[in-house]
C-alpha cells in the first residue's frame, strides 16, 4: 500500500517507460507523504478492450492510506499527471490521475496490518523491514 494501477492505451508504453513511471510514482508518493518506498506498488495493464476514453492515453488510480491532507492528495495528482505525461510523451489532458482513501487497517504488508500515516518508522522497526531499494 499504496497501490497504483496504471491503465494505458495498447502499445503505448515500453518496459523502460513503465519502469520509469513506477520509479516516479514511488518518488513522488514518498516525497509528498513520507511513506517508505517499500510500501509503494505500481501495476500496469494495457487497454486491449477499449475501456479508456478515446482522448485518454493513461489512467492512474491510486489506493492510498487515509489520513492524507487534501493538499497532499492534490499535489500527488498534479505531480504524477505531469510526470506520466512527460515520460509517455502525452499531453497532460491525456493523463487522468485519481486517488482513493483506504483505511490502513484494511491493508496488510508483509503479513502485518499497515500503520497509520506518520507511524511508519515504528512499524518498520517492529516488523524488521529494511528499505534496501529506494526506487520502490
Amino acid at each position: 500500500m499504496p497501490l497504483y494501477r496504471c491503465l494505458v492505451r495498447e502499445n503505448l508504453t515500453s518496459l523502460e517507460q513503465r519502469h520509469e513511471v513506477s520509479k516516479e510514482v514511488t518518488r513522488i508518493h514518498c516525497e509528498i507523504t513520507g511513506a517508505p518506498p517499500t510500501f509503494v506498488h505500481t501495476f500496469f495493464t494495457e487497454d486491449a478492450g477499449g475501456d479508456l476514453p478515446t482522448d485518454t492515453g493513461a489512467l492512474l488510480l491510486g489506493s492510498i492510506r487515509s489520513g492524507r491532507t487534501d493538499e497532499q492528495k492534490q499535489q500527488l495528482v498534479d505531480d504524477m499527471q505531469s510526470s506520466i505525461a512527460s515520460i509517455l510523451d502525452l499531453a497532460s489532458n491525456e493523463v487522468t490521475v485519481a486517488t482513493a482513501d483506504i483505511p490502513a487497517r484494511w491493508v496488510m504488508e508483509g503479513g502485518a496490518l499497515l500503520p497509520e500515516p506518520g507511524d511508519e518508522d515504528a512499524w518498520l522497526e517492529k516488523h524488521g523491514h529494511v528499505d534496501s531499494d529506494a526506487t520502490g
